[in-house]
């Protein structure tokens, strides 16, 4: 869903079981023209792996996607409620919608994968078990929503981070929103004086995470999401802050996301 969103319904996809298989492919020139790669949830916050995945992988963010997560009760198009016994999906879909199965004395069954469980119903034309997926897997499985929109925190939205090969991008990157990577001294006040050249220049910085760094001793690296205005402020930043880190790495310059 999110692909499509970012290019378009005729978007080819090629799924993944695991983030490391998302990377891998999007490397691969003979497999893909890239990745889109969930980096964070507003209910279940960072996906902390997938920041270690970006940082090894040497791809570039070229774009973001905030897709809403809306979870639906799907069935066969001949079964109604008092049909179903079983309902499948994945214990995170099943966890975010306890309020509502709650009301029944339905079997709930754990799955690898909300669309797997869609295609799954479809394919045996079960009549006792239904799925919870999005309205995207109903319509590739031709499904009925028996359900819609059944998840408890109705605001709930994950963020998708699209990447490319920096040999794919043409010409230098420009936006109003960057992907930063920085390791501050080990002194005293060394990550209070970054975050103030960035404030000084009313850069809006809307994510600040912190990692420890392997085989040191306290040492720490942040990943910052910043917001401006235009590249000459960000341009500026990032040459103040140089001689307040120990390294600093732009993963990528892109239009920020729109809340869909």
């Amino acid at each position: 869903m999110a692909a499509r969103l970012f290019y378009g319904k005729n978007v080819e996809v090629l799924c993944c079981s695991t983030f490391r298989e998302v990377i891998a492919a999007a490397k691969d020139k003979k497999q893909t023209d890239g990745c889109l790669m969930a980096i964070e949830n507003s209910i279940a916050g960072s996906i902390l792996p997938n920041y270690n995945l970006l940082q090894k992988s040497n791809l570039k963010i070229v774009g973001e996607i905030y897709l809403q997560i809306n979870q639906n009760l799907l069935v066969n198009h001949n079964v109604d409620l008092e049909d179903i016994r079983e309902v499948h999906s994945h214990t995170m879909a099943l966890q975010q919608c306890y309020d509502f199965l709650d009301q029944y004395k339905w079997k709930l069954v754990e799955s690898e994968d909300t669309a797997l469980s869609a295609r799954h119903i479809a394919q045996y034309k079960s009549k006792h078990t239904a799925a919870i997926a999005s309205s995207l897997a109903a319509e590739l499985f031709d499904l009925k929503i028996i359900a819609p929109k059944i998840q408890t925190q109705k605001k709930n939205y994950t963020r998708f981070l699209v990447l490319k090969r920096p040999e794919d991008i043409a010409g230098s990157q420009a936006g109003n929103k960057a992907s930063v990577n920085f390791q501050t001294v080990h002194k005293e006040g060394s990550l209070a004086r970054v975050l103030g050249v960035i404030a000084i220049h009313k850069v809006n910085l809307t994510k600040l995470q912190s990692f420890p760094i392997p085989g040191s001793e306290f040492k720490y690296q942040f990943h910052a999401d910043m917001e401006f205005d235009s590249m000459k402020t960000f341009e500026r930043v990032i040459e103040k802050i140089k001689p307040l880190t120990e390294q600093v790495k732009i993963y990528g310059v892109y239009n920020k996301g729109i809340w869909k």
